[in-house]
């Protein structure tokens, strides 16, 4: 609730009787108990176009207590992909449309110099998450107002 693309999760969080999210609710118990479980055990299938897709992809491989950045994203696809280059800032827009924050960690991507910009759920809650994963927070700042906040 209060995300910035919350989309039709609403609708679908209706329905509490799916086994589904009895297995989500148990992976965010152990998550949130300090335990590392891997989102490969959840039938994970977000809805979105190709390059989304292969953004998401890379974000599940980052591993738990350790961050990235959107610039190292983009290489990685420009890599995957043929490509020389690949704009850091289209990932950005596919790592802000991920509609399962958390089990899909975008939490983890920051910005150049440990910038910690971007988080549909909001900052607060990004470094929140970061802390509980035990990252080291020392060479990473808030954006100034007025960027990607």
């Amino acid at each position: 609730e209060g995300q910035k693309y919350e989309g039709d999760l609403r609708e679908a969080s209706r329905t509490d009787d799916l086994p589904i999210f009895t297995e989500v609710k148990q992976w965010l118990d152990e998550y949130f108990l300090g335990d590392h479980p891997s989102p490969d055990r959840l039938p994970l299938a977000p809805s979105g176009s190709a390059f989304r897709q292969s953004v998401w992809k890379i974000l599940l491989e980052i591993p738990y207590g350790e961050v990235t950045t959107y610039g190292a994203i983009a290489k990685e696809i420009a890599r995957r992909h043929g490509k020389e280059t690949m704009s850091a800032q289209a990932v950005g827009g596919a790592v802000g449309h991920n509609p399962i924050s958390l089990i899909i960690p975008c939490h983890r991507v920051i910005g150049s110099g440990g910038n910690l910009t971007g988080y549909a759920g909001g900052l607060g809650i990004k470094m929140r998450l970061l802390e509980h994963e035990g990252v080291d927070m020392s060479g990473m700042y808030l954006p100034k107002k007025g960027t990607a906040v």
